[in-house]
């Protein structure tokens, strides 16, 4: 069993009384605390559980207790689904409602608060599967040339950050939040070094090869930054020498894919897309890149075997004499 956190503030709700509140509140901290969830995940469950509890309120007529909540009916989140549906809220977005509901139910339940098999009765909406849409080699190579930018109003450290950035990312396959939580102490000089240690999703660290031409931008940037850059600190910082805010590098890749006729889908995160697809391609492992791409599962990473089974049955459509 799961160690129950320290008693927590309740979180102000309109809608419920203080018991559920209190409940919820330890569970978002357990939920921080043992399953080292992400902040932006917490955020979206607690709002979930919120929206939910502000509907049964309306749903039901009176304010939502713990003794209610806790012997929901199915009926009742069906009604909560079919409000959501109702607004337009796509199915992914209805599947991660129903799974921080039935996270805070399993909580309850685990803490002696009721039985809430109601809530695992319901089944998750379907999904369409989408495959990633990596960027093709030439695009991604350019994307990591500071020179494509020659003519922008931009401080020239500025522009050889962001083509260092982005050549991260796409040599090693980083989240953007992994390359920018790097500290300068974790990049090797070139010529010392071809392996990087990152963070990634729950605090799991793991070793990614860096390229040395990669390296050499970095330390290309580190030499012309403006800005003091202690070991301890992030190699890449903003214009104020702060931690350098993803946002900035979404900006320049959206300018970047105008100026090279890259599509909507040409984020940073579609160079890590295209760091997996390129390797697959050219026959690389599947078990090697789901351990470079950090992926707890191995089938989270097989969604890029689709990617390039679709561009071979292209060139076959394409090149074939009687297709």
């Amino acid at each position: 069993m799961a160690r129950t956190p320290p008693a927590t503030e309740p979180i102000e709700l309109d809608c419920a009384d203080e018991t559920i509140a209190l409940e919820m509140a330890r569970w978002l901290s357990h939920l921080r605390a043992e399953r080292r969830l992400s902040p932006k995940t917490l955020e979206a469950y607690g709002r979930d559980v919120r929206q939910c509890l502000a509907f049964l309120c309306e749903h039901w007529g009176t304010r939502v207790t713990l003794t209610r909540f806790a012997v929901i009916e199915a009926t009742d989140v069906r009604a909560f689904m079919a409000m959501r549906r109702a607004d337009d809220i796509a199915s992914r977005s209805l599947m991660r409602a129903l799974a921080g509901l039935r996270s805070f139910g399993r909580f309850l339940e685990r803490e002696g608060k009721g039985k809430l098999g109601a809530l695992s009765a319901i089944r998750a909406p379907k999904v369409g599967k989408s495959l990633p849409k990596p960027i093709h080699i030439a695009g991604a190579k350019r994307l990591t040339d500071a020179d494509e930018r020659a003519g922008e109003e931009r401080e020239t450290w500025v522009l050889v950050r962001d083509a260092a950035v982005m050549a991260l990312l796409y040599g090693s396959g980083l989240r953007i939040s992994e390359a920018l939580s790097l500290k300068r102490r974790d990049v090797p000089q070139p010529g010392t070094g071809d392996v990087l240690t990152v963070t990634g999703k729950g605090n799991k660290t793991r070793m990614v090869p860096v390229l040395q031409n990669v390296l050499q931008l970095i330390a290309d940037y580190v030499a012309i930054c403006p800005h003091a850059l202690p070991a301890e600190g992030p190699i890449f910082v903003g214009a104020r020498g702060g931690p350098l805010n993803p946002r900035i590098i979404q900006l320049t890749m959206a300018r970047l894919r105008g100026a090279l006729g890259l599509p909507d889908s040409a984020t940073p995160h579609a160079l890590r897309h295209s760091f997996a697809t390129h390797l697959l391609s050219r026959g690389g492992d599947l078990r090697a890149i789901q351990e470079l791409l950090g992926h707890s599962s191995l089938s989270t990473t097989q969604i890029y075997t689709g990617i390039d089974s679709e561009r071979l049955l292209e060139v076959y459509r394409s090149a074939h004499p009687r297709s």
